[in-house]
């Protein structure tokens, strides 16, 4: 037999679904894979409902059905600050998974470089080796995860073909200040390279921080094809529709890869969903005081047991430090969590270029009792996992 793909030999399956399986093999708290254990809002239910007896059981257009790009397209022109037409810059995609996929593919080509930021959500890595391109990793240094600006442009020099940005970031919590912002346009544009981002996050951004879409900086939006998903906002993580925004000429090449990926998102749910892209401010607003008391209920319990852990400026992850547990492999350390503890993470090197084994992943979208729970069962953490003495001396302490 000819051997298989070169390209995908050193892949592994996604640590983070896997550690929704070990967190279903023991019965623990899944606070790994981020996801809900909450209803998504109401009136998106009731359509739901009406679709499935109404006529939308067929291929939907490719890219997308019309009122639902023409609702997405009010929705994101309101909140990214320019218009965007429905027709010309918009495709709707499988999850924001598919529409960074289709990105890459549309700009990447084999032997290119794309600068990636360290903590990255694992997708991205996968993402150019897939495309035959080289990643280049800038890390962000916690506690604080801030990039050092000659470090990118290092990596600038390098002729990247465009950069992946993760905007409020995953898994580090992290929203980029607009100086920030400013300081990566100024390279993208010195060096001629594409912006990828993926602003999942951008409606869960906790006070004094404030998101700043990429695009709409000065002279960007040429170069940004940003991309986000309806999965977080409206608590519809299994309905996998995402979307990219660009500009024409962009989106036509996106287009055809998606076509040639997926066809086309599910049509009945892209109708069903369209009640939420109409909501009002007021929704968004909600959303955003919810999740800042589920981080803060989170948070206080952490501290309470004396956990060492990050403060997120936006999306819904926390990084605990577990240097004191003495362990060799965060993977381990996690299977034992959940063994043990009965409280699901993510090990932390899934996340970062850097050696890093002393970092989890928690995520808190869940109902206040969950999350009680879970805390209630990390009373017993040191008792069942107990502490081999302080780790030596970490690249990256929380």
């Amino acid at each position: 037999m000819q051997s298989l793909s070169k390209r995908t030999a050193g892949f592994t399956d996604s640590v983070i679904r896997r550690m929704t399986r070990v967190s279903n093999q023991y019965g623990a708290v899944n606070l790994s894979q981020g996801f809900p254990d909450f209803d998504p809002p109401r009136a998106i239910l009731d359509r739901l409902a009406e679709v499935s007896r109404e006529d939308f059981h067929q291929y939907s257009v490719t890219w997308g059905a019309q009122n639902l790009r023409e609702a997405l397209a009010a929705k994101q022109s309101h909140y990214m600050g320019f218009p965007i037409d429905p027709d010309r810059e918009i495709t709707i995609t499988c999850g924001s998974t598919e529409a960074m996929m289709a990105a890459m593919m549309t700009v990447a080509n084999p032997g290119d470089r794309v600068v990636v930021f360290s903590p990255f959500y694992e997708n991205y890595g996968a993402d150019t080796i897939l495309c035959g391109a080289e990643p280049i990793y800038v890390p962000l240094t916690p506690p604080d995860f801030r990039f050092d600006p000659e470090v990118l442009e290092d990596a600038f020099r390098q002729r990247p073909k465009a950069l992946i940005l993760c905007n409020p970031s995953n898994p580090c919590g992290r929203v980029f200040t607009r100086v920030e912002l400013e300081i990566i346009a100024a390279l993208a544009e010195k060096y001629d390279a594409y912006v990828i981002t993926d602003e999942v996050y951008e409606h869960i951004v906790y006070a004094p921080h404030r998101h700043v879409y990429f695009a709409a900086l000065p002279g960007m939006r040429q170069r940004t094809i940003s991309c986000s998903s309806l999965s977080k906002t409206y608590s519809i993580t299994g309905w996998r529709l995402g979307y990219t925004i660009a500009p024409p000429e962009i989106t036509d090449r996106i287009k055809k890869v998606h076509d040639f990926l997926t066809v086309g998102a599910a049509a009945p749910l892209q109708e069903a969903v369209i009640p939420g892209l109409n909501f009002g401010q007021d929704y968004y607003d909600a959303l955003l005081a919810e999740y800042t008391h589920k981080r803060n209920l989170f948070l206080r319990g952490l501290d309470a047991l004396g956990l060492p852990h990050s403060t997120p400026e936006g999306a819904y992850y926390v990084l605990l430090d577990i240097s004191e547990f003495g362990y060799d492999s965060d993977l381990r350390f996690c299977e034992d969590l959940a063994e043990k503890v009965g409280v699901g993470a993510v090990p932390g090197s899934s996340f970062f270029r850097e050696p890093v084994n002393h970092l989890i992943r928690f995520h808190f979208a869940k109902k206040d009792e969950t999350l009680l729970d879970a805390l209630n069962r990390l009373e017993s953490l040191r008792a069942k996992i107990p502490a081999k003495g302080k780790g030596a001396d970490r690249i990256c302490r929380i």
